[in-house]
Formats: C-alpha cells, sequence, structure tokens
C-alpha cells in the first residue's frame, strides 16, 4: 500500500509532469472506483492542471476548481503513459485499469489495482474537505504544527490501544500505515503492542523522533523517483515489514511476524520486546 513517502514522492513526480498542462479527458474503466457525482467527472475536462497535493494517504489533482482526489488503497498505483491510446477502454471489474487520465499533449495516467479486491477510490469535489476520509484525517506527521506535546496528547487519548494501532489510525496520524508503522517501531525499539498512554516522557520524545526520521529519511529517499521504481525503492530499504525470516540488520536476531485475517506485521524480538516473541493471534492470545 502506498503511504505517506511514496505518495509525497508522486505529488512532486506529477507536480514536474502536470504543470502547464490541461486534462482532456478521464475515461472510468472500473465505475465502482469513482465514489462521487456532483460535480461530475467531465467537470475536469478540458482544465488546466492548477496543482498537485498530498492528504494523508490521497493524492489531489487540482483542476478548473475542483479537485480530483485518489485513494490508491492496498493495491493500487499509478503508471505514467508518455503517450496513451486513442481508444478509450472498456469498462471492465476484471481489468486492473481503474481509470485513464488523459492529457491534451497526448500523455496520461494509467489508475491501476492489482487484484480483485477493488477498493480504489477516486473523487471530484469542490474541496478536499468533502471527501470524508480527508476530513477526518490527523495532523500530518511531518508537519510544523505536529510536535512532541502534539504526540503525547494523542497518546494519552489512546489509553491502553496498542502502539501499532495508534499510529495506522488516520483519523489519529495522517499517512502512516502498516509498513511504516512497523519500521518506526523497530527503530524506536518498541513493542507493536505497548499500550500508547504507558509511554513515560523519554519514550514518547523517542517514538516522536521515529516518526519524523522514519518517514522523513523515506520521502528524501523517495523523491526524484519516478512511479515505477518507488515500490522497490520502498522495499528496499525495509528493515523489518516484509522480512519474516531474515536478518534484522540492527542485532542480527530473527525478523518474526504475528498475522491478522488479512494483514501481518512484522518485529525484531531483540530490539523490541526483550527477547521475548509475540504470540500468533490466529492460534492464541498476545504475549504482553
Amino acid at each position: 500500500m502506498p503511504e505517506l513517502p511514496e505518495v509525497e514522492a508522486l505529488v512532486v513526480d506529477l507536480r514536474g509532469r502536470l504543470d502547464g498542462r490541461a486534462i482532456a479527458r478521464v475515461d472510468l474503466a472500473t465505475f465502482s472506483a469513482l465514489k462521487t457525482f456532483d460535480p461530475p467527472l467531465q467537470a475536469v475536462h478540458g482544465a488546466f492542471v492548477d496543482g498537485v497535493h498530498r492528504h494523508g494517504k490521497f493524492l489531489d489533482i487540482e483542476a478548473g476548481g475542483v479537485h480530483l482526489v485518489l485513494h490508491l488503497a492496498r493495491a493500487g498505483w499509478i503508471r505514467w503513459r508518455d503517450e496513451v491510446p486513442k481508444v478509450p477502454p472498456k469498462p471492465s471489474n476484471k481489468s486492473p485499469l481503474a481509470a485513464r487520465i488523459v492529457l491534451d499533449d497526448g500523455s496520461g495516467l494509467d489508475i491501476t489495482e492489482a487484484g480483485t479486491r477493488k477498493s480504489l477510490a477516486m473523487y471530484v469535489v469542490r474541496s478536499p474537505a468533502d471527501v470524508e476520509g480527508i476530513a477526518r484525517l490527523g495532523p500530518d506527521p511531518l508537519s510544523d504544527d505536529f510536535t512532541p506535546a502534539t504526540l503525547s496528547a494523542i497518546l494519552d487519548a489512546a489509553g491502553r490501544a496498542q502502539l501499532k494501532g495508534v499510529l495506522r489510525q488516520q483519523g489519529t496520524i495522517a499517512g502512516i500505515g502498516n509498513a511504516y508503522s512497523d519500521e518506526i517501531l523497530h527503530v524506536a525499539r518498541m513493542s507493536p503492542f505497548a499500550p500508547a498512554s504507558g509511554l513515560d516522557d523519554e519514550a514518547r520524545q523517542v517514538l516522536y523522533d521515529a516518526i519524523r526520521s522514519t518517514l522523513g529519511d523515506a520521502v528524501r529517499r523517495s523523491v526524484g523517483h519516478g512511479a515505477a521504481d518507488l515500490k522497490g525503492e520502498k522495499k528496499a530499504h525495509m528493515a523489518v515489514h516484509g522480512r519474516t525470516g531474515e536478518t534484522c540488520p540492527v542485532c542480527g536476531d530473527v525478523v518474526r511476524e504475528v498475522s491478522f485475517a488479512d494483514s501481518s506485521l512484522q518485529y525484531c524480538a531483540t530490539c523490541q520486546t526483550g527477547g521475548k516473541p509475540l504470540a500468533d493471534r490466529r492460534t492464541s492470545r498476545f504475549l504482553k
């Protein structure tokens, strides 16, 4: 799933590509991807691109006084095409193509989603805040407004909720997903299941620094890469996420996994849980 660093890199890349360009049309290949009807999709047709922005994990293309907002969900992506086919795609729920943005010079963007579980969402709105998911976003963790005091208030409000879930909750902190929450907690040397409000002042500062450094470093590595390279860039720099059974680059212990119904997390027991493995929820309760 694209998270804050990848979406930020996409925004920077698209700003350069879309500068001075107009949207000739948007071809909808998967009808279920479009979540709004007013303004209509045609509202961006013929409009010059005024800007490209990020809101958490949402990508926002502003054109003609409205916003074409994309949430790429778990399996969505954007592919740049120097030349798009002249014939619009035939709508099909079986095709990975969800929509195509055609620009005035014949180039464009293919918005795709792999797999059969279709969660990618497209909105045409007058204001980004008209998208419910954007309206309820928490603070951006790389913004100047996200201070140690901001994080401390979030942890207090979360009570005994587990740190992993707090970091991933978009209404609490915007832009962090499954992968970077694993990485942040590894850098902070904290258990994914530690209670949020149980951290003392020193631990809260450590977590704050881990959030800012992990995401900031990922953005710096990602910006400048085209969309085609971002997935590989992200995977290559993961220390624990997606590396079950491999060696922790910090201590040399094996990277372990806890699986859920539709996702999993990875961690290092030596670095994060005092050497004590966490039990897999599929077979037993979590070890504290």
